[in-house]
């Protein structure tokens, strides 16, 4: 499976494992990095003394490389640089704002950049940023999202066509069949996290695992386009934004609806109820909780199996 992704981050496979916020931390993301992958510690949802810890923990866990995802949002991001360039961190995900603001700064200190992105429109500026990856997200991903709806089947040819930089492909990517289509369809890497969300090293609380496994088709669904577009599984707490709209609630209220922590609540700490939980539309395929080890395993067997049937089928037309 070696290609530019492969070469770009020195890992065997170019499965990149998700920076989701409360849900990938050093562990998560050393196990994913030992595999042969790309595992990403989150840290959107930690302190700058918190990040440092993860980060130390995972250079302990994993002699692979391994990258941080940087949310550029983030009220203290100066000093998550700071704790990354520190510690040499080979590899950031930026995500959540404008290339430009940091790409030329992290590349100064040999430092690979990605960027996240929803749109052509935004990849092109991530190339011109200077960046030495994209990542293309489609609406099918779960969390935060882009507000063009633009599903990855679609996403991905198009940007592809557009940049000339590698291209990961992000969003319903759960299983081996799924990542041969995204490198059919113009990738050379793909970025799993809902997958991930489902590990047993995962820090997502374990009854937030067990309600991403219990999902269905239909389960989730993208709201909140007011303020930033998130894609969550149906609980009260959705239940309660979904009933804010029929009375045509004002940004204001939504904002106040929407308070401050749900996504810890929810995702961290297992308030099933009240909490925000963010999963993307691919957990209805998701039946268990597993190993890191074991994830890799059936999804790279079924990769190769499928591989072969390509390989194998007669041209229709």
């Amino acid at each position: 499976m070696s290609n530019r992704i492969c070469e770009l981050f020195n890992v065997r496979y170019p499965i990149i494992q998700g920076g989701m916020i409360w849900c990938s931390g050093w562990r998560l993301a050393s196990a994913v990095s030992n595999e042969g992958g790309l595992g990403i510690i989150g840290s959107g949802s930690m302190y700058p003394e918190v990040l440092d810890e993860h980060i130390s923990k995972c250079k302990s866990a994993t002699n692979k490389p391994f990258a941080v995802n940087l949310p550029m949002l983030y009220p203290d991001i100066d000093k998550h640089i700071e704790t990354i360039i520190k510690h040499k961190v080979p590899i950031v995900f930026t995500s959540a704002g404008n290339p430009k603001t940091y790409t030329s700064y992290l590349k100064q200190h040999n430092i690979t950049v990605v960027h996240v992105v929803s749109s052509v429109k935004f990849a092109l500026k991530a190339q011109e940023a200077g960046v030495d990856a994209v990542v293309a997200e489609g609406f099918e991903a779960g969390g935060h999202n882009g507000r063009d709806e633009t599903t990855t089947l679609c996403l991905i040819p198009m940007v592809s066509k557009a940049i000339q930089v590698p291209l990961i492909a992000a969003g319903g990517i759960g299983t081996g069949r799924a990542i041969l289509a995204a490198m059919n369809l113009g990738a050379e890497g793909v970025q799993m996290g809902s997958r991930f969300v489902a590990s047993e090293e995962s820090s997502a609380h374990e009854g937030f695992k067990q309600k991403v496994i219990e999902a269905s088709e239909g389960d989730t669904l993208l709201t909140l386009k007011e303020l930033t577009p998130v894609r969550l599984l149906k609980n009260p707490f959705f239940d309660e934004v979904v009933e804010a709209y029929k009375n045509c609630a004002s940004q204001e209220e939504l904002i106040k609806l929407l308070g401050r922590g749900r996504a810890k609540k929810g995702m961290f700490e297992g308030d099933l109820k009240e909490g925000e939980l963010e999963i993307g539309q691919v957990s209805g395929l998701l039946d268990n909780v597993l190993p890191v080890k074991t994830i890799f395993q059936e999804i790279l067997d079924e990769y190769h199996i499928a591989l072969n049937e390509q390989h194998n089928t007669k041209f229709l037309f």
